[in-house]
């Protein structure tokens, strides 16, 4: 999909709208290809490639909206997309505060499609995830995970004359190295393919693998811990739903009558930043709105939030370019998280660490308690025992239970912000923390 075939799209969809009556009309149409190959057993077992597109159209009549999405551009399909958006929407109530279409404003576009990674080939997937397993294989362990490339565009138009696009390719590599009673695991992600290395995924897999074998089981309490980027950002990750101006409109945010106050240790600071250039997503809104930069937490202090345009109108302010498409019941989030480091590594929390456990990452993740932010969890892939500076044993797996509040008044140390991939949240630019007083509640059976 290319700008101009989407505005030859839009232009069958104003069409219609119009035959219906209508001239407010926003319309978003996305287009994805990618590919995967996936492997268990130490063999690679499916290859698999997919192709999607999407319209989905948004007509504003008199205060009134709704939405109605298609999977086929042809002109029949656009035309009753258009119809059944326009019928749905005559049947709502109006909404006295939704505001108007977008207006077109200017904003950057960082580079994120690269055509080498848009065309890696199964093949050349292959060749890697081959010299992953090898690696795994090699040290009497078992691999499993997935390696994925692909290019997506999206494109937000309306009557208005707002007309933003965005282009970008994607890759990830996951692993999981299995043995008899241990486990490791590594994950990456990237818009150019080369950013990183699967062979290194797998050795680091592996290694932790082998490190965590003949696990010792340890008493719950307090410890301090080292937590790697993935596990940061898996647990982290779960607060940023309440940086916004109409989770706390609503009062489901744990923000509500703490912005300005000081939450968290002098040493976080966290931005919102769609161009950092760790980062990947389109630099608009789902309203078309350009996204600002953000400081969501200044040395401690929670600074800003995030505002859609019918938060911004309400408030008196102007939108942060956070919305999401209309209608929603969310409203806005800041989705282009980034957490400032320091010049730690963890190899030198680990040696500055009397007693403590070092976190690969973290997996099942729920919440207690929404407005201390308490979340209840368990390690996972590669949980060790830290005595007098060095790793010497694996320990069985723990759950937790943590307020995000408490860890991060109590971070020691952090090394410098990296992309890192988990399984519980999105994408986020983190660093590894080394954190005192983290509360395990009990151990697991594995």
């Amino acid at each position: 999909m290319r700008d101009k075939e989407a505005a030859d799209v839009f232009g069958q969809v104003t069409e219609a709208a119009s035959a219906g009556g209508v001239t407010e009309i926003e319309a978003i149409l996305s287009s994805e290809t990618q590919a995967l190959t996936r492997f268990a057993n130490n063999t690679i077992h499916q290859n698999v490639s997919e192709r999607t597109m999407h319209l989905s159209v948004r007509p504003v009549i008199e205060g009134r909206t709704a939405r109605a999405g298609t999977n086929r551009l042809d002109r029949d399909a656009i035309r009753r997309v258009v119809d059944e958006a326009i019928a749905i929407a005559r049947l709502t109530e109006p909404d006295s505060e939704l505001p108007p279409l977008a207006e077109p404003a200017g904003y950057a576009q960082p580079v994120r499609q690269f055509e080498d990674t848009a065309a890696a080939s199964p093949e050349e997937r292959a060749r890697a995830v081959t010299e992953a397993i090898h690696a795994v294989e090699s040290q009497g362990q078992t691999a499993a995970g997935i390696y994925s490339t692909g290019e997506s565009f999206y494109a937000l138009m309306n009557s208005r004359g707002v007309a933003a696009s965005h282009r970008e390719t994607l890759a990830r590599f996951s692993i999981t190295a299995m043995a008899a009673d241990s486990s490791g695991w590594a994950k990456a992600s990237a818009c150019h393919h080369t950013a990183f290395q699967p062979l290194q995924l797998a050795q680091t897999a592996a290694r932790k693998a082998a490190a965590s074998r003949d696990p010792r089981e340890l008493a719950p309490g307090r410890y301090t811990v080292v937590l790697e980027p993935a596990a940061v950002l898996d647990l982290v990750g779960q607060m940023f739903g309440d940086f916004s101006a109409t989770a706390i409109r609503d009062g489901r945010s744990f923000l509500n009558d703490r912005i300005g106050q000081k939450l968290f240790g002098d040493n976080i600071t966290i931005h919102d930043d769609a161009l950092d250039p760790q980062q990947s997503g389109p630099p608009f809104d789902g309203e078309g709105v350009p996204r600002r930069r953000l400081t969501l937490v200044e040395r401690g202090v929670v600074r800003e939030i995030a505002y859609c345009r019918q938060a911004a109108a309400h408030a008196g302010v102007e939108p942060t370019g956070h919305g999401f498409p209309l209608p929603n019941e969310v409203g806005e989030a800041p989705m282009n998280i980034v957490i400032a480091g320091a010049n730690s590594t963890v190899d030198e929390m680990i040696a500055s660490t009397e007693r403590g456990i070092l976190v690969t990452r973290f997996w099942y993740i729920r919440e207690v308690d929404p407005y201390e932010k308490i979340f209840t969890g368990m390690t996972r892939d590669g949980t060790f025992l830290i005595e007098a500076g060095k790793v010497t044993a694996g320990v069985r797996n723990f759950r937790f239970n943590q307020s995000l509040i408490e860890m991060l008044s109590n971070v020691e140390a952090l090394s410098a912000a990296v992309r890192a991939s988990g399984e519980e949240v999105f994408d986020l630019v983190a660093p590894a923390m080394k954190v005192r007083a983290f509360n395990f509640t009990e151990t697991t059976r594995f």
